[in-house]
């Protein structure tokens, strides 16, 4: 019995060895432990969540990179042009859109908010966005999804909105 319970100290001195081996100088958790944003690593630091993927690194496209400039810079224009009628601002400047999403056979998605949820042009603006967006040349579908998750706040606003509205 007594080499029986010593093979079994020797087996976790060895996992501790190993694990020490696998992350050194990290502080291995406890099982059920939460974790406090106090004890959460820096960012750089081992552990530390990644930071988020560039748009460009997420995965290659075939479409030349050039040609996917210059549609990006359409859509923004196209978008330029829808304004929410309450506000002398269009809704790129404000920050209601969120995602432009090109798939390889040019089809685009987008996520948008409103400036509220009771918004009177909430079932109208999207189909706003939509049209504009296949205005553009080369454009396949067109797909507006409407989010308020996270919810829209001035803070999202550009600086050619903030001037526009006298909000500096």
């Amino acid at each position: 019995m007594t080499e029986k319970t010593q093979r079994n100290q020797d087996a976790a001195a060895q996992d501790a060895e190993t694990q020490d081996a696998i992350s050194p100088g990290m502080e291995q958790s406890v099982p059920g432990h939460v974790q406090t944003p106090a004890e959460a690593p820096a960012l750089g630091e081992p552990g530390a969540s990644p930071e988020p993927a560039a748009i460009e690194e997420k995965a290659p496209s075939s479409i030349p990179p050039e040609e996917l400039e210059r549609l990006r810079e359409d859509l923004v224009a196209a978008l330029k042009t829808v304004f929410d009628p309450e506000i002398p601002v269009d809704i790129y400047e404000l920050g209601l859109i969120y995602k432009i999403d090109v798939d390889d056979d040019r089809n685009i998605e987008i996520d948008m908010t409103l400036t509220a949820p009771g918004c009177p042009v909430a079932g109208d603006m999207p189909g706003w966005v939509e049209n504009a967006v296949s205005s553009v040349p080369g454009v396949g579908q067109v797909k507006v999804n409407l989010t308020f998750d996270p919810p829209w706040d001035m803070a999202r606003m550009s600086d050619e909105a903030r001037l526009a509205l006298n909000m500096f």
